[in-house]
């Protein structure tokens, strides 16, 4: 690991932006009036993601109710959800010749079902237009409200995913409007309604111990997640939580070895591997 933390590590070198396919994504977004996780919450694979025609749609608007340490997603009081937002996501699915897509959103606790009816109608309109394409949603947690969670399994999109996002002991800090055990329950509905794969991720470089994480490893394979990303937590500005060491990539693999030994059946482990990364790749075969 290295401790210091004022200058990022030569394995952190990120891909500078542009090409063809970058703009013509970026374009596009822009048109159709749609987030993306790439550029909300600073995503260093951007260039790579929007240089390879593809991207991770962030609906339910763009701003979040909850004021997570780690998060560059704007925070503060979001807009009335726009119903052409699915209608939108769908129209650039199929400009896109996506067969994978990763849906996600910001956190919406002012919703009575936290959005969750929303994920289900962008499900359905992907799919209207683009019957061949695989739907991933990455989910917020809906406050624990079983009831909203189902709204989004009965839509069955292929790949049900919620985000850990770090050991326990440091969500006072990283994730202070959530709840381990909560982020628990809704893999476990999702893996109890029948989902082949049930997908997390995990940052680490914000102060959690190899045996944390291990931990984290067993409680996932516990809740019914088959398949797991980590990777490095990066800090999107001074206003964000500090980075506590740059994790190095032996250290990756090592998490992966052991992801796999614990029982996951999917592992991504690497220093820029983010949620929705090569997600299409991430695939579980049964």
């Amino acid at each position: 690991m290295q401790k210091n933390t004022t200058r990022r590590p030569s394995w952190l070198v990120q891909r500078i932006p542009a090409g063809r396919d970058f703009n013509k994504v970026d374009k596009l977004m822009r048109e159709l009036g749609l987030h993306t996780v790439c550029r909300s919450a600073h995503c260093p694979n951007i260039g790579e993601c929007f240089g390879s025609g593809t991207a991770t749609f962030l609906i339910l608007g763009g701003v979040c109710t909850r004021r997570c340490g780690f998060c560059a997603v704007p925070k503060g009081h979001p807009k009335e959800v726009e119903i052409i937002e699915a209608d939108n996501v769908a129209q650039a699915v199929a400009a896109l010749g996506l067969k994978h897509v990763v849906i996600t959103s910001v956190t919406r606790d002012d919703l009575l079902d936290g959005g969750a009816g929303h994920f289900a109608v962008c499900i359905a309109k992907v799919r209207e237009l683009n019957h061949a394409t695989a739907v991933e949603v990455l989910t917020p947690d809906f406050g624990g409200d079983l009831a909203a969670l189902a709204r989004v399994l009965a839509a069955k999109p292929a790949v049900f995913s919620h985000n850990i996002e770090t050991v326990p002991r440091l969500y006072p800090s990283v994730r202070p409007a959530a709840d381990y055990q909560r982020s628990l329950t809704v893999l476990q509905a999702a893996d109890q309604t029948g989902f082949s794969m049930v997908k997390s991720g995990i940052m680490v470089g914000l102060g959690e111990t190899v045996v944390e994480v291990l931990a984290v490893f067993s409680d996932m394979v516990a809740a019914g997640v088959t398949a797991v990303t980590v990777g490095q937590y990066l800090r999107p500005s001074l206003k964000h939580l500090p980075v506590a060491e740059y994790v190095h990539p032996d250290l990756f693999r090592y998490y992966e070895e052991k992801a796999y030994a614990a029982g996951l059946k999917k592992v991504a482990s690497g220093p820029l591997v983010r949620s929705s990364y090569h997600a299409a790749t991430m695939t579980v075969t049964t």
